[in-house]
């Protein structure tokens, strides 16, 4: 008899407030890598009705307009009218930004006989499996293309009533672990006052979820559209925005486990982000080598240390040979230290902001060079199948 489960990811759109944390920490280590890229950032922000708060510490020789930065970020967004509860070009833009610590410093940066260790202790993970082109699990992949077309039919004036903040949420039904169905489609959409609920439910199913869920739902997939009956009040007034906050949205949609480093606002010298880009990188080649369907990889390291902790690799039953000797292989291919890794990925560029909405991974576009799969057929030829 087959064996059925159900899965769940969600997604946020660029104007949740977690997100817009997100977006403006990495514009800010962005516009910082256009002038030094051997900068050191790591850099937090709060955001709360009329105000964002940018915190953290940097070590560069360059100077940048923060505030600027901000605005810039906000207006991008979408968030340039008082109603909205946050505008770009009256609210308030606190920083509080200091130096790293020369405690830190002294263990990272390369030097002498030393060389570049990782900017802190932790264990990271990547996954891969075949569900989808991308190399992703397919309920989140399905949960970012809602957010993303929301924001779509925002911008383009598709669905004028649309605000920025909103989110999404797929069930995806398994059988035998290959997916078949989506069973339930949740959206909450920010909205202006005008529109009923009707209209928003009618105009978000044609509009939004059948262009993206459609070839997977049937006459029992179940739709929900702002169920409380009213988002007016949304974005930074109705709910306080944090960078950090939305790892799982980052990452796989809970579908593989997660070290619990954010990733927004830090340059690669912070192995939460690197590691974690890295993990990914060696587990989708491991899938697209044909060495295993699901793939998950985690690598752990000391603060200081160039060579990681410890490499684990798991198949979840599906691997061609011994997770051990995957594991193996992936040491041999993969440079694995913090410098090899931000050489590989060419990570000393200021491509973050990008990054920051709708996910780090299963990216199509150039910046995301750990999406390539370069390394796919020397790892199957080692594996030898």
């Amino acid at each position: 008899m087959a064996s059925r489960h159900m899965f769940t990811s969600e997604s946020v759109t660029e104007g949740h407030p977690d997100k817009i944390c997100d977006q403006v920490s990495d514009a800010v280590l962005d516009a910082i890598f256009e002038k030094d890229p051997k900068s050191r950032v790591a850099i937090e922000c709060l955001t709360t009705t009329g105000m964002m708060i940018v915190a953290g510490e940097v070590t560069t020789d360059c100077y940048v307009d923060i505030p600027k930065v901000v605005r810039n970020t906000l207006k991008d967004i979408g968030y340039t009218n008082p109603e909205f509860g946050l505008d770009c070009n009256d609210c308030g833009v606190l920083t509080a930004i200091h130096e790293q610590s020369r405690n830190i410093a002294v263990g990272v940066d390369e030097g002498g006989n030393h060389e570049q260790g990782a900017g802190d202790q932790g264990m990271m993970f990547g996954y891969a499996c075949d569900e989808t082109p991308q190399l992703m699990p397919l309920p989140i992949m399905l949960a970012h293309g809602l957010t993303k077309k929301l924001s779509e039919v925002r911008k383009k004036g598709v669905l004028r009533w649309v605000r920025p903040d909103g989110k999404s949420q797929v069930t995806v039904e398994y059988e035998d672990d290959v997916p078949k169905r989506v069973d339930a489609v949740v959206i909450a959409v920010h909205h202006s006052p005008e529109v009923n609920q009707a209209q928003i439910k009618s105009e978000i199913m044609e509009h939004v979820v059948k262009p993206i869920c459609g070839k997977w739902m049937d006459e029992k997939t179940r739709l929900f559209v702002n169920e409380t009956g009213i988002f007016v009040v949304g974005g930074p007034e109705a709910d306080t925005g944090v960078t950090g906050r939305k790892i799982i949205v980052d990452t796989y949609g809970g579908m593989g486990r997660h070290g619990g480093g954010a990733f927004s606002g830090k340059d690669p010298s912070k192995v939460d982000r690197s590691g974690a880009y890295m993990a990914r990188y060696v587990a989708k080649n491991i899938v697209a080598g044909g060495l295993a369907k699901r793939c998950e990889v985690q690598i752990s390291y000391s603060i200081g240390v160039a060579k990681p902790v410890s490499v684990y690799v798991n198949t979840f039953g599906t691997g061609k040979i011994a997770d051990e000797k995957i594991a193996a292989l992936a040491e041999a291919q993969f440079g694995l230290k913090p410098k090899e890794i931000i050489d590989t990925l060419n990570l000393l560029r200021p491509i973050y902001r990008k990054t920051a909405a709708y996910g780090h991974f299963g990216r199509e576009e150039p910046e995301f060079t750990w999406e390539k799969t370069d390394k796919a057929a020397v790892l199957k030829k080692e594996a030898g199948i």
